[in-house]
């Protein structure tokens, strides 16, 4: 995986590679289940989007299958699968959820995120 993809297993590590890091970069937090089919459409165009801000936009990934990482799912309420949320600040700023497109994507970080909308306009597309 590239480095601005990376799996989070359990709540310090949900801390540190999340939270902390979400001062200076917007995350996405992909809560996800290998069962779930919308899951396996979506991993991909979330990383290829991610990959297109060249390590100015982090994708987390968390399999709510591994130990602690329910909870984690729950500690943001989570109702289904798959569901992305933006982090920054340590804050949520936006979600969505189930399957989309990489045009969806772009627009939703772009919208949302304020780290991105401050950050050097430079062409990712």
């Amino acid at each position: 995986m590239p480095k601005f993809v990376f799996d989070i297993n359990g709540f310090s590590d949900f801390d540190e590679h999340v939270l902390q890091a979400s001062a200076t970069h917007p995350i996405l937090v992909d809560f996800w289940a290998d069962w779930c089919g919308p899951c396996l459409y979506l991993d991909p165009v979330l990383k290829a989007v991610v990959a297109e801000y060249h390590g100015k936009v982090l994708l987390a990934k968390v399999d709510t299958e591994e130990d602690e990482n329910l909870k984690l799912a729950g500690r943001y309420k989570v109702r289904g699968f798959p569901t992305v949320v933006l982090i920054e600040k340590g804050e949520e700023v936006a979600r969505f959820s189930s399957a989309r497109t990489k045009p969806f994507v772009r627009e939703f970080l772009d919208d949302n995120s304020q780290l991105l909308a401050a950050a050097t306009n430079s062409t990712h597309r």
